[in-house]
């Protein structure tokens, strides 16, 4: 029997780490996270883009780790905030502040704008990279909603306790995983990072 290839989910992010791990449940990857390398270094958020930090890390993880790496980044734009906080969403409120943090501040951000104004939507960018640090595959997935007045449910983590997404009355905080992960940005942008991890799965099996 082949050993499984192994593939670097780079998040230090206990809360994205468990959504990918289920998310890539189905591949026959052997899933590691960055907790594996406590010796690596942080590659720093720079880009101006979702597609672009995630495509700094996938590449800088890569090339420390020597292994094929899967990154992503993603945040939140609310409309009436000009699309923010965007990229800054996980330093929204501050580099070390807590989940709870930035969304007290988010809504506090928001006081006083009508339910009608609070349109959002969650993005995020998926990047790929060789163990040498080429860039294979990027996608992109959008999940729209509209930011609720008051922090509800304990699922999820980050800013899904205030928003809500599209023909549902729940936060993404309330919504059991196994519906939050057919509709959220981060399951949609994977559909095409799955598709070309079975491709090569597929490939390594016919060699």
């Amino acid at each position: 029997m082949n050993a499984l290839q192994p593939l670097l989910v780079a998040t230090r992010n206990l809360g994205k780490l468990e959504e990918l791990r289920q998310l890539l449940s189905d591949l026959t990857f052997d899933l590691y996270g960055l907790e594996r390398f406590p010796d690596v270094e942080g590659i720093p958020e720079t880009g101006e883009s979702f597609i672009e930090n995630a495509s700094l890390k996938a590449t800088g993880y890569a090339t420390q780790t020597r292994l094929l790496t899967l990154a992503d980044d993603s945040g939140l734009e609310v409309d009436v905030l000009g699309g923010g906080p965007g990229v800054f969403s996980a330093r929204y409120a501050g580099e070390q502040a807590s989940d709870l943090e930035r969304t007290t501040k988010l809504l506090a951000e928001l006081s006083g704008v009508a339910s009608s104004k609070r349109s959002a939507r969650f993005v995020s960018a998926v990047a790929i990279a060789s163990r040498e640090g080429e860039i294979l595959k990027v996608s992109v997935g959008t999940c729209d909603g509209h930011i609720g007045f008051a922090p509800r449910g304990y699922l999820g983590f980050g800013y899904d306790p205030i928003f809500i997404p599209i023909g549902y009355e729940q936060t993404f905080a309330e919504l059991k995983p196994k519906v939050k992960n057919q509709i959220s940005h981060r399951a949609r942008a994977l559909v095409g990072a799955l598709e070309f991890l079975r491709s090569l799965t597929i490939a390594s099996s016919d060699r």
